[in-house]
C-alpha cells in the first residue's frame, strides 16, 4: 500500500531526517527527503535498510525519523 504522510515542514521531524540522509550517505546510501516524507513505501524501506546498518547512530536516527512520521517499527522491534 503506499501510503502519503504529510509531516509539518516546519517540525523538528524534518532535522532528523536530513540527519539521517547525512548518516546514510556515509554507508553510501541516497536518500531522497521529499520522497521518504510523502511515500510510505519507501520510507519504510529506508528506514528498515537504516536499522539494519551496523552503526548505532544511524539506527538511533532511523527509530526517531519512523517515530517523527508514525511509521510502526519492523516485527523484530516490537
Amino acid at each position: 500500500m503506499n501510503d502519503t504522510l504529510d509531516p509539518d515542514p516546519g517540525s523538528p521531524c524534518l532535522a532528523a531526517i536530513v540527519e539521517l540522509k547525512w548518516l546514510l550517505s556515509g554507508h553510501g546510501v541516497g536518500l531522497h527527503v521529499e520522497r521518504l516524507q510523502g511515500d510510505a513505501d519507501y520510507a519504510r524501506r529506508v528506514l528498515d535498510l537504516a536499522a539494519a546498518l551496523p552503526h548505532s547512530a544511524l539506527r538511533v536516527a532511523a527509530r526517531r525519523v519512523r517515530g517523527c512520521l508514525h511509521l510502526d517499527p519492523p516485527a523484530a522491534q516490537r
